[in-house]
């Protein structure tokens, strides 16, 4: 099978680990950069070219697609699909995920746990956003965050007000949520592949740190998890049309809440804290799905 990774960057672990994995198992692995491809859209024969020469003979995509590269990302991805090409993870549900404000009322409408959340264009009466999240501390979190950056917690209601003014003055997309004390700076990292969590780690932020990024300093910790919070995760995962995801889940009081659903969710992380061979699974699961999965995005919106 001729697999292609679509990755700014084939030295990155994730892109490097997933080619290995490929070829391992007697695949041919071509690592592509998706803003250095360009597109022919017509209806009799669309085509992807890269360097200058069409992609041809391409059996499955892998898109590792970063969010600041996401519109012209999932156009590629798209584009694949138009030539009926499996991808791993289609454009719909990348740019589904991709949109925070968007996920979170899919996954609500579904009935998966939460952190209580509010949004407002411009909310010249802070109080009542802030209420809505049963008040301070609470979370502050611009819509195009990634690895914890633009995420604020807010542990005052004049902290909050100021937050938030600060925001609207810049014009910026944000969410306010409920902070989930009980986590103690801790989430789950889940590694969904189809409908299972093959991996699981404990993510704890480093001291006075809220947030448990590893990219933030975060340490991370095998552990067992629930079968509700198993089933959060696939089912979160589903909701999005996703094939493959990390979602990140919080334990509270009232039970898991997913904090974000990952659609290019990287490997060192998980692999080194579960020593499980994550790689491997994706590209067994391709093996498994490519030929008879067609291109059409489970679920709606």
């Amino acid at each position: 099978m001729k697999i292609c990774i679509l990755s700014r960057n084939p030295n990155l672990y994730s892109t490097r680990r997933l080619r290995e994995a490929a070829e391992k198992r007697g695949h041919e692995a071509l690592v592509v950069d998706h803003l250095k491809c360009t597109m022919n859209i017509t209806s009799h024969r669309p085509s992807v070219h890269y360097k200058g020469e069409e992609l041809r003979g391409i059996e499955a995509v892998i898109p590792r697609i970063g969010a600041s590269t996401t519109f012209y990302g999932t156009a590629v991805v798209r584009q694949f699909e138009m030539i009926d090409v499996f991808c791993l993870n289609e454009s719909v549900a990348i740019s589904r995920s991709r949109d925070k404000l968007r996920s979170f009322q899919l996954l609500a409408k579904k009935g998966i746990g939460l952190p209580i959340t509010g949004f407002a264009h411009s909310p010249t009466e802070p109080d009542d956003l802030i209420q809505m999240v049963g008040g301070a501390p609470l979370i502050v979190k611009l819509l195009e965050s990634t690895q914890g950056k633009g995420v604020i917690l807010a542990e005052t209601t004049n902290a909050a007000r100021s937050l938030i003014e600060a925001f609207r003055n810049l014009d910026a997309y944000f969410l306010v949520q409920e902070y989930i004390r009980e986590a103690q700076g801790c989430d789950l990292r889940c590694f969904v592949i189809g409908d299972k969590v093959v991996a699981a780690m404990m993510r704890q932020g480093k001291e006075g740190e809220f947030r448990s990024n590893l990219h933030r300093g975060g340490t991370g910790h095998t552990v067992k998890i629930t079968p509700e919070e198993r089933s959060t995760a696939v089912r979160a995962c589903q909701i999005m049309g996703l094939n493959v995801a990390g979602v990140d889940i919080l334990r509270s009081n009232h039970g898991p809440v997913v904090l974000e659903v990952n659609s290019s969710p990287g490997l060192e992380g998980i692999e080194t804290v579960t020593g499980i061979d994550v790689a491997d699974r994706i590209v067994e699961f391709i093996e498994k799905n490519a030929g008879r999965m067609s291109n059409k995005t489970r679920g709606k919106g």
